[in-house]
């Protein structure tokens, strides 16, 4: 694999998490394009990312699969299922709170990042990097404004539960990434994110079958399986952009870049797709969502020029 060891050296980590907030950004998009239910979109994009890389895994990576010791395998197993809680706790909790709430609290992630990468892996968080990540979560939160001025952490069927889902999903998200940060050191990134992907698409079939399943096996098989053509295309597009582009890109700059960077440069997520959703759905964003994007650029700024190696 001489060719991606090289574009591996050639790649700035930086530049390559840049692509992967414009692939992540692509998610919410193509989410409101299709008319599935969120936890079949969820499972579907990640089975279909799995069945993208797994063919290359075992072709060209077998031998570091078989390598894997017993303990990452095990922590690869427990971040597979963190990724399913994240989106299954997520996208419960919209059905139970405001999209503004949820929101909110589920990109509250560098924060519980920040403080594990400084207990569990030791990395360096200064002044200006903490300066930045709460800098950057504010402006998600003003992004949200608006929303949660016309009652939104208080609106919806189950506000209270719903936002409390919304932080579990924040926690998970931020498991997902410590154990990455932590597990990429030493593990190759296909047979890592190989692991990962089949755990979390297995859990997230497991939840599928519980939430379809009002009618027995056969109502459960017809819910997963009865869905038009443009509904396949559109897993596949959540497989190809924000999976292997977005989730797969990130994996690979967890190896050369702190959790907590990571972490906080995905905030960049709702910014990207607020300006997409305005060239392809033609949602004018309102003045708390400009506003609070800007805030966010600048915080990811911040973080990411406080980071040691760019001092």
């Amino acid at each position: 694999m001489t060719w991606l060891a090289t574009l591996e050296r050639r790649t700035p980590p930086m530049a390559a998490l840049a692509v992967s907030v414009v692939a992540v950004s692509t998610s919410a998009i193509l989410v409101r394009f299709s008319d599935a239910p969120s936890v079949v979109k969820a499972l579907y994009r990640v089975v279909f990312t799995t069945l993208l890389l797994a063919p290359f895994a075992v072709t060209h990576y077998r031998e570091d699969l078989r390598a894997l010791s017993r303990r990452d395998a095990l922590v690869a197993v427990v971040t597979g299922v963190a990724l399913a809680a994240h989106f299954a706790a997520w996208f419960e909790s919209l059905e139970w709170t405001t999209v503004a709430a949820s929101v909110t609290l589920v990109q509250s992630q560098p924060i519980f990042v920040a403080v594990g990468a400084a207990l569990w892996l030791e990395e360096t968080v200064n002044r200006r990097m903490i300066a930045g990540a709460l800098v950057a979560v504010g402006g998600v939160a003003f992004m949200s404004l608006g929303g949660l001025l016309s009652g939104g952490a208080l609106a919806g069927a189950r506000p209270m539960y719903g936002n409390a889902l919304a932080l579990v999903g924040a926690v998970m998200a931020a498991g997902y990434v410590l154990a990455g940060r932590s597990l990429r050191q030493r593990v190759a990134l296909v047979p890592y994110v190989t692991v990962v992907y089949s755990v979390c698409a297995v859990v997230l079939f497991a939840v599928a079958l519980v939430e379809v399943d009002t009618e027995g096996p056969v109502a459960a098989a017809v819910a997963l399986t009865a869905y038009p053509p443009v509904e396949w295309l559109l897993f596949l597009a959540m497989a190809v952009g924000p999976g292997i582009f977005g989730h797969t890109v990130i994996n690979w700059a967890l190896k050369y870049v702190e959790s907590s960077v990571v972490s906080v440069t995905l905030l960049g997520e709702p910014v990207g797709s607020t300006l997409l959703a305005l060239v392809l759905l033609a949602e004018i964003p309102d003045a708390f969502t400009v506003a609070g994007g800007a805030v966010v650029l600048a915080g990811i700024y911040v973080t990411a020029t406080g980071r040691p190696e760019a001092a």
